[in-house]
């Protein structure tokens, strides 16, 4: 469990310090930043509503949901008697990030985001579109976590039913 709730500090501390700088010199400062040309730039966005910037519901409402789903991971993993790190690692991930964005909420009301991978620009049928939409260092971790899960589902979840053979000749 040490293990999880490290994970879960270092995603929550990187998470708001890349923020507050995101903020000091993004939002207050120059607003964007070139790292690659045409492809990765550091810009400061704000987002009140969940992925991608969609808005479905009120802000307590999100924020409400976004503390609901957090609590229920951290029980679930605190409940569980697996402590491997392939189980441990997902969940810490997607906690902190959760976390992460819920200070946002609390302390701002909004999330802010600042990593931006302009994948595609332009327009299609005669309205701009972005590709990719601009995100944070809890997003990365949640979605990490996520994807960890999914790759790994078989060895995280193993269902323990032995296996069936087949003695057909």
């Amino acid at each position: 469990m040490k293990l999880f709730f490290s994970i879960i500090l270092l995603v929550v501390t990187v998470d708001q310090l890349t923020k507050k700088l995101a903020i000091t010199f993004l939002r207050d400062g120059v607003q964007s930043i070139t790292i690659i040309p045409d492809l990765f730039f550091l810009t400061y966005a704000e987002n009140k509503g969940v992925a991608f910037g969609l808005e479905f519901a009120p802000p307590m409402v999100l924020l409400l949901l976004t503390g609901l789903i957090t609590a229920i991971v951290l029980f679930y993993v605190i409940w569980s008697k697996n402590r491997t790190a392939l189980f441990l690692v997902p969940f810490a991930l997607i906690t902190g990030g959760g976390i992460g964005n819920m200070i946002d909420r609390v302390t701002l009301g909004r999330v802010v985001d600042f990593i931006y991978f302009d994948l595609y620009h332009g327009h299609v049928f005669g309205t701009y579109l972005s590709l990719w939409p601009i995100f944070n260092i809890a997003d990365s971790a949640i979605t990490i976590g996520a994807c960890m899960l999914i790759i790994f589902h078989n060895k995280v979840f193993p269902d323990g039913t032995p296996e069936l053979k087949n003695d057909v000749c």
